[in-house]
């Protein structure tokens, strides 16, 4: 988060002054936070709504990592209905684990972006559907593995100094930029429905979100809603017929059970599958994931005003994302991730209550616990799925390309390197989708590397780590320091 800048003579007009702290004070009066870590905000019905608005701003991006992928896998209703629902089981419980054992912050965790680029690549690899979701399992499952190491060895603290601005900016850039393919194609299947969806997120995020704090938050979710009522308007009135990309069919809704079963929860999609190339593909995954978690911490502890930020609690937190991450590969999620959107809502509330958190968690697990939930949300036409895709990848590669802010952009080394990253990212993939190796007596070797070239992310990551770890830099030159 940005650092809060007021003018001193603003300030002194209001009879007000900036302490050594970094308070702001006016009339003698500090701005302190309206609940701190331990704190239980009374009555119970204001501490319901308050966990609950946590859960609303994380809605949308859990939602759409499951929708974005079950294309792919060709999953049927009742299958998009279970994705959905495990992955908001499996964020209630990553949550659980952060807030309680991890940082102890207030920090949301749902499912990351950052992987996106890995499955898709390990779903192109397999025969998609459950198959897939095996596979998927077993490489969540292995850099699962290697996180909980990084994070409870302490290495996160020792590894930073490889990991520059340099290398994460770009490598983030390419979660958005590699999936350029599933934006128009999509969306396109009408024009209509996405169209309303990429409106209305510029719409409210950009111009109504600065004057209203509901369109601030809620840009995604409410431009969904919208979109989808102009869908059930139209079907109603039979203007979308079945057979159309924008009906709305509510037939998943009604086969969908109102509980679903233990043996639907734990290992919905059958027994993990593993394989070699899809842990060494998804550990990209996991390293983006890592970077931002740590950049969360320490946002949200800055937002929460909590006590100094030991590299003790950092590893905790990294370590217990991955068991989260281990637990996810279970019970037939994603990977995931801290949520920097909930680190705004502290910021906006100044409530950094854990009490606050835990209740959102329980609405979580109950939401991934009722087969209805997700079979509603899997009604949602794919063209408004389509116009989220071109909305949000797009901000993805902005957001990854903003972290290379902090390195020295008129150092020549940078850009050379950045632009190979970028470059390279995108059309290695190109050239091992067309071209993959063959080796006779070496399959296994040539699986490995035509499935780690021809995922952008992993071309990014390994390309990035080592021109920026041999080619001589300084530490401010790379943005190690920032």
């Amino acid at each position: 988060m940005s650092n809060l800048r007021v003018d001193s003579s603003v300030l002194k007009n209001l009879g007000g002054d900036l302490n050594l702290h970094g308070n702001i004070t006016i009339n003698e009066q500090v701005y302190e936070m309206a609940y701190t870590l331990d704190d239980k905000p009374k009555p119970f019905s204001k501490a319901v709504g308050l966990g609950m608005q946590h859960v609303l701003t994380m809605f949308g991006s859990t939602i759409t990592v499951p929708l974005l992928l079950a294309p792919a896998l060709g999953m049927s209703g009742i299958q998009v209905a279970t994705l959905i629902a495990s992955a908001m089981l499996c964020a209630g419980i990553a949550t659980f684990l952060q807030v309680n054992f991890g940082t102890r912050l207030p920090i949301i965790q749902g499912v990351s972006f950052s992987f996106l680029g890995p499955f898709f690549a390990i779903i192109a690899a397999t025969s998609g559907g459950a198959n897939s979701m095996q596979y998927i399992a077993g490489a969540i499952i292995t850099g699962a593995i290697v996180e909980i190491f990084i994070g409870f060895s302490g290495l996160m603290g020792k590894i930073q100094q490889y990991i520059s601005p340099v290398v994460i900016g770009p490598v983030i850039a390419l979660i958005g930029l590699t999936l350029y393919a599933s934006g128009a194609p999509t969306a396109g299947e009408n024009w209509l429905l996405s169209g309303i969806v990429i409106v209305c997120i510029f719409l409210f995020s950009l111009v109504l979100g600065p004057k209203n704090t509901l369109f601030a938050l809620f840009p995604v979710l409410l431009s969904v809603i919208l979109a989808y009522l102009v869908a059930l308007v139209l079907t109603y009135l039979g203007i979308f017929t079945p057979d159309s990309a924008g009906y709305v069919s509510f037939e998943t809704l009604k086969a969908s059970p109102w509980f679903r079963s233990p043996a639907d929860i734990i290992l919905p999609w059958g027994v993990p599958k593993f394989k070699f190339s899809f842990f060494l593909i998804i550990l990209a995954g996991y390293l983006a994931s890592a970077i931002e978690s740590y950049g969360d911490y320490q946002a949200m502890n800055k937002a929460c005003q909590g006590p100094e930020l030991t590299s003790e609690k950092v590893s905790k937190g990294i370590g217990f994302e991955g068991v989260g991450c281990l637990i996810t590969g279970l019970l037939g999620g994603f990977a995931s991730t801290s949520y920097t959107e909930n680190i705004g809502v502290v910021g906006l509330t100044r409530v950094a209550s854990r009490y606050v958190v835990n209740i959102g968690v329980v609405v979580l697990i109950i939401l991934g616990i009722v087969g209805k939930f997700g079979g509603l949300i899997s009604s949602i036409p794919m063209p408004i799925v389509g116009g989220l895709y071109i909305s949000m990848f797009g901000l993805i590669a902005a957001i990854g390309l903003s972290h290379t802010a902090d390195c020295d952009l008129n150092s020549q080394r940078n850009l050379m390197i950045i632009g190979f990253v970028l470059f390279m990212g995108l059309s290695l993939p190109v050239y091992f989708t067309n071209s993959p190796l063959e080796f006779e007596r070496f399959s296994w070797l040539a699986d490995i590397i035509n499935t780690i070239g021809s995922t952008g992310i992993a071309v990014g990551a390994i390309s990035g780590l080592i021109l920026d770890n041999l080619i001589p830099g300084t530490d401010e030159e790379r943005g190690i320091n920032a």
